[in-house]
């Protein structure tokens, strides 16, 4: 049987949630924003591709788990989705963001077969355990000093995405055909990935003010996400002072060996005998569950440790 928990929070944004949410680290607010654009249309593919594969799984056990992965997956949609309706409302532009981006999973699922749809949620979801333990291990220096409902937001969907871990992997070992299928998909899925953050990005600095954006939201999540990590790590020693007044790297806070490790396992997750199951687990994950277990509020829940609080 399968053990995810379906968690029905009561998300509330509103005009007072402002566009850059996180001003003690903007890269990460512009890079929250995208994932709301992401996550909507992408939980909304997942949900139809596992319909369409429904009568194709043939043990009751994965069957469970691909109702209970959609079923996750669903209230994700829904909440991500206010939280956009709240941006698009305050930049009606970013309408035809949103519309671009259903376009690209609608031809995506038009175009391609089963055997691709399951192999590209495996691959998505096999980055996010080693991704997401990143930003949950470093919440402090990340999400702190941001609007604590969008910082809410984010941590529990990326704990429960820690939590089913393995439900693509499942759903895909049981309708491919071999392990390599998934690894066959995998630039593919990267591709398409880029595509859609393409889209995105040039949409917030297209509809959204720089004033109320900070920096380029396209700068943010391409060179500045990857190469400015890697700039500002290497500058101190081997560049020289920068001229440029460039915000802080989402990551600025975390070691190198720990960015190395994390850009490792990235690489090994598209691998085809990779098992996020085997993967190395953010320990807050558990203090999350266990909150939510207590009753508390976890619409704003940021960081009180278990116990913490009245039951």
């Amino acid at each position: 049987m399968s053990d995810l928990v379906i968690r029905k929070l009561p998300w509330t944004f509103d005009a007072s949630v402002p566009f850059q949410w996180q001003p003690a680290n903007p890269v990460a607010g512009i890079f929250g924003n995208v994932f709301t654009f992401f996550a909507v249309p992408f939980e909304q593919y997942i949900i139809s591709a596992l319909r369409d594969a429904k009568d194709l799984i043939t043990d009751p056990a994965v069957a469970e788990e691909a109702d209970a992965f959609a079923r996750q997956e669903g209230q994700h949609s829904w909440a991500h989705r206010k939280h956009m309706n709240t941006l698009i409302k305050q930049y009606p532009g970013l309408k035809e963001t949103q519309r671009e981006v259903s376009d690209l999973f609608d031809d995506l699922l038009a175009t391609h077969s089963t055997q691709f749809h399951v192999s590209y949620v495996a691959n998505i979801e096999a980055t996010f355990t080693p991704l997401f333990k990143m930003f949950l291990d470093h919440r402090h220096s990340i999400f702190g000093g941001g609007d604590p409902r969008i910082a809410a937001l984010i941590l529990w969907h990326f704990v429960e995405e820690i939590e089913h871990r393995s439900s693509g992997l499942i759903i895909c070992q049981h309708l491919t055909p071999s392990r390599w299928t998934r690894t066959k998909y995998a630039r593919a899925t990267a591709k398409h990935v880029l595509a859609v953050v393409d889209v995105i990005a040039r949409g917030f600095d297209r509809h959204v003010p720089e004033a109320e954006r900070g920096m380029s939201a396209y700068t943010a999540m391409t060179s500045y996400m990857a190469l400015g990590e890697v700039k500002a790590r290497l500058r101190p020693r081997f560049l020289g002072p920068s001229r440029n007044t460039w915000p802080p790297t989402v990551f600025h806070d975390v070691p190198s060996r720990e960015l190395v490790a994390m850009v490792g396992r990235l690489i090994a997750s598209q691998a085809p005998y990779h098992n996020p199951a085997d993967q190395p687990l953010p320990e807050w994950a558990a203090v999350w569950m266990a909150e939510y277990e207590r009753g508390v509020d976890m619409t704003t829940f940021f960081d009180q440790p278990a116990g913490s609080r009245l039951a």
